[in-house]
C-alpha cells in the first residue's frame, strides 16, 4: 500500500512538473503578477491667452487586495470615518474574491495621509489625474465636464475626448501572496502619454464680464435666464460664450446644464429683418433711401400682421422701415423679393445648417422647407417668426456683414499642443460671398440708424458708432399650438461701425419689460465698452455717433414705389 502511494505521487508529480508544466506556470504567474493601468494626464484646456480653464492633478486613489486584509471588520471600521464611506460598503469590498478592488477615487492629500496612517493591511495608493477647474463656473457649459474616470461626459471635454484623453500606461508587477511587491521580482512599464492641451478662441476676461453683464440683468429684468455671444466678426473666432438661468430662492444665476448658445433654438423676431433688406438690396429691388408707404397693418392670406405702434400710412425709407423695426415694411420688401429667393438667402446667411463649431448637441435651427411654406409663411419668415435659431447662427449672419458681404463660420478652437510642446493651428474657418461689399455697407449705415435714432438706443456706445437690431418674439406655447404670452428679446450688432471689431448678441428668456431694445441693449453696450478697452479698439477717425442718420420718414426720397399697401 505504501508503494502504492508513492507511485501515485510519483505519477501526479510527472503530470504536474511534466505533461501540464505549463499550464501549471501560468497559474502561479497569475497568482503572482498583477498588471496596474496608468492614466494618462488629461491634456488642460486654455483660453487664448494659455490662461487655464481646465487642468488635470495628481490625486492619491484608495483602493485594497482583499485577498490581503487580515481583519475585514476592524479595517472597514477604521476607515469608514476617514473615506466617509458606511461601513457596510465598505466590509462588502473587502470580502470580495477579487485581488483589485477601488475604495475612494482621487481623494485629498489629507485624506490619503489619513489612510496611510491607519497601516491597514492590504489597503494601497495609486496616483490618479483629477480634473481641476480654476476659474469655478466660468464658461462652464462651453468647457463640459468629465467623469469619475476621467472621460468627458460634455462641452468641448466630450467633442476633444480624443485629443485630450492621450495613451495610458501599464504597470506590470510581481507581488507574493500578503500583496507585497517582490524585490527581486518582476517589474515592467509602460509609461503613459499625455493628452494634448486645447487652446480656445475664448478670453477669460472678456466671458468674465459677460457672464456678469449676463446676470445682472437677468436679476433687474427678473427673467428664466439667458444668452451672449461675443465674436471678433472678421475671423469667426467666439471671444466669450455665455449661458445663465436664474437662481433659486434668492440665489445669483448660474450656469445652465448646457450650451444653450448652440443647443437651444429661439424665434428670432426682429433680428431676422436684417437678412429680408439684404437680400432686397442684393437683388438690386430697393436701396436704403428707397420710399414705400407702410400702413400700420398688412393682411397676408388669412392672417393681419400689424406693426408694434398703431400709426397712419407712412412714406417710409428701407432704411426707416430698418430703423423703426416694421413688421409691414418688411413683410412688403419680402413679398417682392419672393419665397424662393428670400430662403436662398436665409440659407446663405447659416440660418439653417449647424455651425463648423460642432459643438455637442448643436442645433442646425428650424427652417422649413421652401415647399412646405404656408399662405402667411411670405409674412412670419421675414420678420422672424415661424423660423427658429441658435444664437450663434444668428450673430454670424451679423457676422457677414460686419465682414463686408462675407460668411466666416465661426470657431471655438484656436490650436491643440502635443506633449512635446508643439502647435498644431485648427485649419481656418470656411468662408462664401453672401451679398457684395456695396449692399454690406449699405445694411451697415442703415443698422446704425436702428441704435441712433430706432428701437436700440440703448446700445449706444459713447465715441463709437454702433451698428445693431433689436428683436422682441413671443415664445411658442409648450402646451398647446400656437404662442404662449412670453417673450424672447435680444439685441445683436458690431462695433465700430466702420471697421467691425467686434460684434455680440444678448438674449433674454422672459423678461420684464420684455422689449429686446430696453433690456438686451443695454447689456450689449456694457459688453462691448468694456470690449473696446480690453482689447484697444480705436474709434475710427471722424467717426461720429450716428453717421448720416436722421429722424424716421425725412430721408430725401431718390426712388418712389407704388402705393399699394401690399407690395412696394
Amino acid at each position: 500500500m505504501i508503494s502504492l502511494g508513492f507511485v501515485a505521487v510519483i505519477a501526479r508529480l510527472a503530470v504536474v512538473q511534466g505533461i501540464s508544466s505549463k499550464r501549471y506556470a501560468v497559474f502561479g504567474e497569475a497568482q503572482r503578477l498583477h498588471t496596474v493601468v496608468l492614466p494618462a494626464e488629461r491634456g488642460a484646456i486654455l483660453d487664448r491667452n494659455l490662461a487655464e480653464l481646465a487642468v488635470s492633478t495628481v490625486r492619491k486613489t484608495v483602493w485594497a487586495d482583499p485577498t490581503a486584509v487580515t481583519d475585514v471588520p476592524g479595517a472597514a471600521a477604521a476607515l469608514s470615518p476617514v473615506l466617509k464611506i458606511d461601513e457596510a460598503t465598505l466590509r462588502d469590498k473587502l470580502s470580495t474574491a477579487s485581488s483589485f478592488v477601488y475604495l475612494a477615487s482621487t481623494v485629498d492629500d489629507p485624506v490619503a495621509d489619513a489612510v496611510k496612517n491607519l497601516h491597514v493591511d492590504g489597503v494601497h495608493f495609486l496616483d490618479e489625474p483629477k480634473r481641476i477647474v480654476p476659474s469655478a463656473a466660468l464658461a462652464a457649459p462651453v468647457i463640459g465636464q468629465v467623469g469619475v474616470d476621467d472621460q468627458g461626459l460634455s462641452g468641448l471635454e466630450l467633442q476633444y475626448e480624443k485629443a485630450l484623453t492621450g495613451r495610458p500606461g501599464e504597470l506590470l508587477v510581481e507581488r507574493d501572496p500578503g500583496g507585497n511587491d517582490i524585490a527581486d521580482g518582476l517589474r515592467q512599464l509602460k509609461p503613459s502619454a499625455r493628452g494634448d492641451n486645447l487652446v480656445l478662441t475664448l478670453d477669460s476676461a472678456m466671458q468674465y464680464e459677460t457672464e456678469r453683464a449676463l446676470s445682472d440683468a437677468i436679476v433687474s429684468s427678473k427673467a428664466k435666464g439667458g444668452m451672449a455671444v461675443v465674436s471678433d466678426p472678421l475671423t469667426g473666432e467666439i471671444l466669450a460664450m455665455a449661458n445663465l438661468q436664474a437662481g433659486t430662492n434668492g440665489a445669483p444665476p448660474g450656469p445652465t446644464a448646457d450650451n444653450m448658445a448652440v443647443t437651444r433654438v429661439f424665434e428670432p423676431g426682429s433680428t431676422n429683418k436684417v437678412v429680408t433688406v439684404a437680400a432686397a438690396l442684393e437683388e438690386g429691388l430697393v436701396d436704403p433711401s428707397t420710399r414705400m408707404n407702410v400702413p400700420d397693418n398688412l393682411k397676408v392670406a388669412d392672417a393681419v400682421f400689424r406693426d408694434a405702434e398703431p400709426h397712419n400710412p407712412m412714406w417710409w425709407t428701407t432704411a426707416d422701415i430698418l430703423a423703426a423695426s416694421s413688421n409691414v415694411g418688411t413683410i412688403q420688401i419680402a413679398q417682392w423679393l419672393g419665397k424662393a429667393t428670400f430662403d436662398q438667402y436665409l440659407h446663405s446667411f447659416g440660418l439653417a445648417d449647424r455651425t463648423a463649431v460642432h459643438f455637442p448637441g448643436e442645433s442646425g435651427g428650424l427652417l422649413p422647407d421652401v415647399a412646405d411654406w404656408s399662405g402667411t409663411s411670405i409674412g412670419t419668415i421675414p420678420i422672424g417668426q415661424g423660423v427658429a435659431v441658435t444664437a450663434l447662427q444668428m450673430l454670424s449672419a451679423y457676422n457677414t456683414i460686419a465682414n463686408g458681404g462675407t460668411y466666416v463660420a465661426p470657431s471655438l478652437v484656436k490650436a491643440t499642443v502635443d506633449a512635446a510642446g508643439k502647435t498644431h493651428p485648427v485649419p481656418a474657418p470656411a468662408t462664401h460671398r453672401v451679398v457684395s461689399p456695396n449692399t454690406a455697407a449699405e445694411v451697415a449705415r442703415m443698422l446704425t440708424g436702428v441704435v441712433s435714432d430706432g428701437t436700440g438706443t440703448a446700445a449706444a456706445i459713447p465715441g463709437y458708432t454702433v451698428a445693431g437690431k433689436t428683436g422682441t418674439a413671443r415664445k411658442p406655447s409648450e402646451t398647446t399650438a400656437g404662442y404662449s404670452d412670453n417673450y424672447m428679446a435680444s439685441f445683436v450688432g458690431f462695433v465700430p461701425a466702420e471697421a467691425p471689431r467686434l460684434s455680440a448678441i444678448v438674449v433674454l428668456d422672459e423678461p420684464t419689460p420684455y422689449f429686446g431694445g430696453i433690456v438686451s441693449a443695454p447689456v450689449f453696450a456694457d459688453i462691448g465698452s468694456f470690449g473696446i478697452r480690453h482689447f484697444g479698439i480705436p474709434a475710427p477717425a471722424g467717426a461720429s455717433v450716428a453717421p448720416g442718420a436722421g429722424a424716421i420718414g425725412t430721408a430725401a426720397p431718390t426712388t418712389t414705389l407704388g402705393s399699394s399697401p401690399t407690395r412696394p
